[in-house]
């Protein structure tokens, strides 16, 4: 994690984490002075899956937020997540994975589909991207993306 990622969260009041921290540290670092809520990735070890679930679900505001690493797409959800989908009803779903930027409303299900890519400095995405916005009430809006080459 840089400076200009660091720059980019400076004035949320959350940061939401779908996984890949690859160290406890970034979950230490993205937490100062702020609400941290994230789950773990497939390369985190085990020092970072003792602190975070596989599946997070809460509400803010009036809206109602799931978080996965691994969560797949629209029509090719992952089993356990389509699961998830039905019984808690989400008006946002996050997942990582593919370190691929993707944000995309969820006709069929009614909500936001949010994938922020991959803001670190190391792994196999060739350009860093993160995501940020305010709820206010039921509202998702002010939508930004930060979009950085890969730093080499």
């Amino acid at each position: 994690m840089d400076e200009p990622v660091l720059d980019f969260f400076k004035d949320c009041n959350e940061i939401w984490h779908a996984g890949d921290l690859g160290d406890i540290e970034i979950m230490d670092l993205l937490s100062q002075n702020r609400t941290y809520r994230g789950v773990y990735g497939n390369i985190d070890g085990w020092e970072v899956r003792r602190e975070l679930p596989e599946f997070l679900e809460f509400t803010i505001e009036n809206v109602k937020v799931l978080i996965t690493h691994i969560g797949l797409y629209a029509g090719h959800y992952k089993n356990e997540v389509v699961d998830r989908l039905n019984s808690f009803k989400p008006n946002i779903f996050v997942c990582g994975h593919s370190h691929i930027l993707k944000v995309k409303y969820d006709q069929s299900r009614k909500m936001l589909h949010i994938n922020p890519g991959s803001a670190g400095v190391q792994g196999i995405h060739q350009v860093r991207t993160a995501v940020r916005f305010e709820i206010d009430g039921e509202k998702i809006e002010n939508m930004d993306v930060l979009e950085l080459p890969k730093r080499r």
